[in-house]
């Protein structure tokens, strides 16, 4: 267990890398439409959702589509990418050899566990906010697999980020 304590930051900071790139590259939603015997899936990329501009596929067809942009995936994608330069930073500084920042550590590893928890929950909740973006029924759209698993890996790394603490004030409990 210590061993993994050991690359706990290293470990969230991964976790929240990946969860940030299936963010970017995973639709935010499909729609399903079966017509006759064809079944036709439309999904929307999750930029449409973070910047309000991508592309929208049609099974094979592709077409640029430029909406209103769903604030809980902006704000999941915000919270993602200053918790991950904040952990970043907790691998890099300590590295090379910067104390400076040692006074604020724990407090910058906090910042980081929230943001990358509230990221994940802004994740789960991206699909509502687009489709009332952009006046689509929640109910006939799915969220895209990429955002389930990011907003988890959010979660989790949030809670890998904080497992050296926790361990530590546990163990001066006892």
């Amino acid at each position: 267990m210590k061993k993994v304590l050991k690359f706990a930051g290293i470990i969230s900071a991964a976790l929240a890398l990946v969860g940030f790139i299936l963010l970017m590259a995973t639709p935010v939603a499909t729609f399903t439409v079966q017509i006759g015997g064809s079944k036709s899936v439309t999904a929307w990329d999750g930029m449409n959702a973070i910047f309000g501009v991508g592309s929208v596929r049609n099974g094979d067809n592709a077409s640029d589509f430029s909406g209103s942009l769903a604030w809980s995936g902006l704000l999941a994608w915000i919270f993602a990418l200053v918790a991950l330069l904040i952990l970043i930073a907790g691998i890099v500084l300590p590295l090379a050899k910067v104390t400076v920042l040692e006074k604020f550590a724990g407090i910058l590893n906090l910042v980081a566990v929230g943001l990358l928890v509230v990221a994940g929950i802004f994740a789960f909740i991206s699909k509502a906010t687009f489709a009332a973006a952009n006046d689509a029924d929640a109910g006939d759209l799915a969220i895209g697999a990429g955002w389930v698993i990011g907003g988890i890996l959010f979660i989790l790394g949030g809670a890998m980020a904080i497992a050296p603490a926790a361990v530590d004030f546990i163990g001066k409990k006892k």
